[in-house]
């Protein structure tokens, strides 16, 4: 909305400075994990006072500065001053992103704040049916369109649904029905179920089968993807995986040694689920609801430690045990293979297929694991079509490197006419090519994880070679090469 009423309608993408409830909350999140860390640390108190006291002025400011009373919401400022905009004005209506404070627990409770939520619900503002709108339909510019590529539409935040921000408000309503009880009047289990459900039903993408395909904006009247471009497939967003573990499931993270869990799944609409092997705090945690023990034989919610129930309720609350630390060893093996960017001068990259997009085979060393079908985004070294002769892929290090095991994966799809070769081996190279001493290589798994292992050598040079079965590709999608 301000970059729109800052150029008068014209720019729907750039301009508009404002001081805005997202960049500050953001601020005042960094300063006080600075604090923190600083804290952890020791021995630095003037770093900790410092970066408390930022993040209270900061807090400070965005509460007198940034709420309207009359759009009961915090919304943003203009920095900038021109003929269509003055200075420090609020723009003239409420978006989504005045709900981000929240998200990062930097409000007060006030029951005056919590106004705000009404409008996430109201179908009619920010409540779409099929996604939360950044922007009411009230705008005079709601849903224009200024940024084209070709005859699709281009990404603006002027009223379609982002899942990015839909995370950041489920996360705010989260914190808010967790622990705001006074900012929490207008809002319920309910709403978080129904608005996680609707995000969830945007992941089931209809053009391409109901495949899990989550696209970069939608329209949150009609449900469509909006703008479609090769880039737009699987634009997921780590935080939606947050909103399930610690929102829907109820696990909240604490400092202390005690496991806090506080379900946000509406017992009227939601029977059951389990998450398990949830690492917290080093132990493995679980947590289950059964509404009736029809489907895990025993009703209620449980809170599992280690395997063993550690609290329980035959209804969804809030639950804590105490829970004594296990720090656990983190190996962090280091991938000798990887390049970045195509571009880069190291490792030097090379494959047995004349004329290859070395693109492609860029992607076999850049670090990116996926299997999606869309041909726009494959991800990978193919084989030609129709050809069952050994194919390889191979890289030059630049100096010599210690290569002792191996991860490499590879894509299938009956559909596509890929799947795991038939046989494939790793060699170095002495003078010429020769296999892996000792080698152990795994069968080869479909859209998934293979190992191979062999005595530890020091080389330079090392290459993949594959062997399509008859009537199939072979798509190489990775390789990782380690030195244990």
């Amino acid at each position: 909305m301000p970059r729109i009423d800052a150029s008068g309608g014209y720019d729907g993408f750039f301009g508009g400075q404002a001081f805005r409830p997202t960049i500050n909350t953001y601020q005042y999140a960094n300063a006080r994990a600075i604090a923190k860390t600083a804290a952890l640390k020791g021995g630095l108190d003037s770093v900790v006072e410092e970066y408390n006291t930022r993040a209270q002025n900061i807090k400070d400011t965005l509460q007198r500065d940034l709420w309207n009373s009359t759009f009961e919401h915090f919304i943003d400022r203009y920095q900038v001053n021109n003929e269509n905009v003055t200075y420090w004005d609020f723009i003239r209506g409420r978006e989504l992103a005045g709900f981000v404070p929240w998200a990062h627990d930097l409000l007060d409770d006030d029951a005056k704040f919590g106004e705000a939520w009404k409008h996430a619900l109201n179908s009619e503002e920010l409540g779409g049916p099929f996604g939360l709108r950044t922007v009411e339909p009230s705008y005079e510019y709601y849903m224009r369109v200024w940024r084209y590529e070709g005859t699709h539409t281009e990404c603006h935040w002027n009223g379609p649904s982002w899942p990015y921000q839909t995370t950041q408000v489920l996360t705010s309503l989260a914190n808010v029905l967790d622990h705001y009880p006074n900012t929490s009047a207008h809002v319920t289990v309910g709403d978080y179920t129904r608005l996680l459900k609707q995000y969830a039903n945007q992941h089931y993408n209809k053009h391409y089968g109901n495949i899990l395909d989550i696209e970069e904006n939608y329209d949150p009247d009609t449900g469509e993807p909006i703008v479609g471009l090769g880039r737009s497939h699987h634009y997921f967003h780590s935080g939606y995986v947050d909103l399930i573990v610690t929102g829907f499931v109820g696990i909240r993270p604490r400092e202390d040694d005690v496991l806090e869990v506080n379900p946000l799944a509406d017992p009227s609409s939601i029977s059951y689920f389990r998450a398990e092997r949830i690492l917290y705090h080093g132990r493995e945690v679980a947590v289950q609801w059964d509404a009736t023990g029809a489907r895990y034989g025993e009703a209620g919610l449980r809170v599992e430690v280690d395997g063993q129930v550690v609290a329980s309720s035959d209804k969804l609350e809030r639950l804590t045990a105490e829970v004594t630390r296990a720090p656990v060893s983190v190996a962090r093996p280091f991938d000798q293979s990887v390049q970045l960017q195509a571009t880069e001068p190291l490792p030097i990259i090379n494959a047995s297929v004349p004329n290859y997009d070395i693109n492609r085979v860029h992607d076999v060393f850049d670090g990116r694991i996926w299997f999606w079908t869309q041909d726009t985004i494959a991800n990978g070294f193919d084989t030609p079509e129709g050809s069952t002769a050994e194919e390889w892929v191979s890289l030059e290090f630049g100096s010599a490197v210690e290569a002792a095991r191996a991860e490499i994966a590879f894509f299938a799809n009956e559909e596509k006419g890929f799947d795991v070769p038939a046989s494939y081996k790793l060699q170095v190279l002495s003078g010429e090519w020769t296999d892996v001493a000792d080698a152990t290589y795994d069968a080869p798994l479909a859209n998934g994880i293979t190992n191979a292992k062999w005595t530890g050598v020091s080389t330079q040079s090392l290459r993949i070679l594959v062997k399509p079965q008859d009537g199939k590709r072979v798509r190489l999608v990775e390789l990782k090469v380690f030195t244990e």
